[in-house]
């Protein structure tokens, strides 16, 4: 039996365990064998771990400061298998992202000296660059806080998320392939598709396509999920992202459809109007819906939206100030563009809020590198 010190953190969303690099190493274990131990990877409900059961419970950050210039914080997301023995290690989370920011300024992994503290962040996954603003009135770092997301009535800290320079990342290019529009072969046929690089690998769909609209509840959107897996792979021969001998990855790239504003209710039975968003948007997260959106799926969306020729450019709402207000189960996510300099492409913006749950000793059963 091993033990493992951890701090569970809310964010956006999302809940991430966060664990301190050293830690890790420390254990002597395999940081695979270790995470799927200790959640439980292996049981669908997780039940003698400490995972959620779900794709957005069943994650974890390893955290350690960073010498390299311009950051201060450098972690490894880890999307954690339910009912699967994998860890997935091939994308970044910006929920995490924002629990990473708040852990960062709660056990000194960097200076307090204001009012609000920014953490400069590196997720080693992708080489994504991101900022964490955080206020810490008095030079004290917050507990509390009244801000909130869609998708959950608690409230956190408030979290000003940015992504710097995002598109590119993984690939080199926001269109990998080079175009705005591609077409791949579904199990139906071939379907057009936006593969696009920001924030994080994308493959975007036309809602009706598979016969939806965009405004579906969760429920109905999984119908979709099957023909959206197949084309995920698809998607990823299609970016580089992978080779026909490599193994399915569920987490990358993103999939999702997207489609004009119209009138929905939200999971929670909120009436949203027609005008009250920019562009419809129904992700997948590894097996199932996603309940609101991954961020940086909503980096992908607000890059995509802003290309010519692209689907989500063809469907989405057009504003002159860089917002794009995206319509989700759970309810409306805004990501701002700010341009930036030295012909970078434009910082993305995202409110979030996090908050932290618990800090523990993880007693994992973890027996010569492997799970018990």
């Amino acid at each position: 039996m091993l033990r493992l010190q951890g701090e569970m953190i809310r964010g956006g969303t999302s809940k991430c365990w966060i664990f301190d690099h050293h830690d890790v190493v420390a254990t002597g274990v395999d940081a695979d064998a270790l995470l799927l131990a200790a959640y439980n990877a292996a049981d669908p409900r997780q039940i003698d771990g400490v995972g959620g059961a779900s794709s957005t419970t069943s994650k974890a950050a390893i955290v350690q400061t960073s010498r390299a210039p311009g950051i201060d914080v450098e972690y490894a997301f880890a999307q954690v298998g339910v009912g699967d023995e994998r860890v997935e290690w091939t994308s970044n989370c910006g929920n995490c992202a924002t629990a990473v920011a708040l852990y960062a300024v709660h056990n000194g992994l960097v200076p307090i000296t204001s009012d609000s503290t920014t953490v400069r962040m590196l997720n080693v996954n992708t080489g994504a660059r991101l900022t964490g603003t955080i206020p810490t009135p008095g030079g004290t770092a917050p507990d509390e806080g009244g801000a909130a997301v869609p998708g959950t009535t608690a409230l956190g800290v408030p979290v000003l998320l940015g992504f710097e320079d995002p598109a590119g990342t993984t690939t080199g290019r926001a269109l990998p392939t080079g175009r705005a529009l591609d077409t791949l072969t579904g199990p139906t046929g071939p379907v057009e598709a936006s593969l696009v690089d920001a924030g994080a690998p994308a493959a975007l769909f036309e809602a009706k396509a598979f016969g939806l609209d965009g405004t579906e509840t969760i429920a109905e959107f999984a119908a979709a999920v099957p023909a959206l897996t197949a084309l995920r792979r698809q998607a990823a021969l299609a970016m580089g992202l992978a080779k026909e001998s490599d193994p399915v990855s569920h987490a990358v790239p993103k999939a999702g459809v997207v489609a004009r504003p119209a009138a929905y209710r939200t999971t929670d039975g909120t009436l949203v109007a027609q005008d009250e968003y920019d562009l419809a948007v129904r992700m997948v997260s590894m097996h199932a819906p996603h309940p609101a959106i991954g961020l940086t799926s909503a980096v992908a969306l607000a890059t995509a939206a802003a290309i010519p020729g692209s689907l989500a450019h063809r469907v989405a709402r057009q504003t002159a100030d860089g917002t794009l207000r995206l319509g989700t189960p759970a309810g409306v996510i805004t990501a701002q563009a700010v341009p930036a300099q030295d012909g970078a492409s434009p910082t993305v913006l995202l409110h979030r809020a996090a908050r932290r749950i618990a800090r523990a000793e993880l007693l994992v059963p973890v027996m010569e590198g492997r799970p018990a």
